[in-house]
């Protein structure tokens, strides 16, 4: 097998383990990975607009907007003024805030346990070349 053909298969055997105990991980808090990447995208890059969070989370509008709609019901998210009224701008309540701090101890946590043995250089090349492969993907 190719060193490529290695690589993917071991991309694809990654993703659904690691989003599996995600998820278990965020359920302790009553969330799922859709919803914490919206909450990691708010409180990392600040308010955006739905347009903005589907192409942050490369998914289509009306899947970022049932989250959103669901995180506003748990009163996590709000929407704030902008400058085209037409255009929903969204960004995290104080509570959403909270809760993001206290599910990032959770996550912090897991994340450490399964990058124990890989040194932070090693995460930084592995960082480089993700966000390569992504700009490959995407061009």
């Amino acid at each position: 097998m190719k060193t490529s053909q290695k690589f993917f298969h071991q991309l694809l055997m990654l993703y659904r383990p690691f989003e599996n105990k995600l998820n278990f991980h965020l359920a302790e808090h009553q969330l799922h990975r859709a919803q914490w990447s919206i909450f990691h995208c708010l409180s990392n890059n600040g308010p955006a607009t739905l347009v903005d969070l589907s192409h942050y989370l490369y998914v289509e509008k009306p899947t970022v907007t049932r989250t959103i709609n669901r995180l506003e019901e748990l009163g996590y998210v709000e929407q704030v003024p902008s400058h085209d009224k037409r255009e929903k701008r969204i960004q995290l309540t104080e509570l959403g805030k909270k809760v993001y701090m206290e599910v990032r101890v959770t996550i912090d946590q897991f994340e450490n346990d399964i990058l124990k043995g890989i040194s932070e250089p090693e995460q930084l090349e592995t960082i480089q070349v993700m966000g390569i492969i992504r700009d490959n993907i995407i061009k």
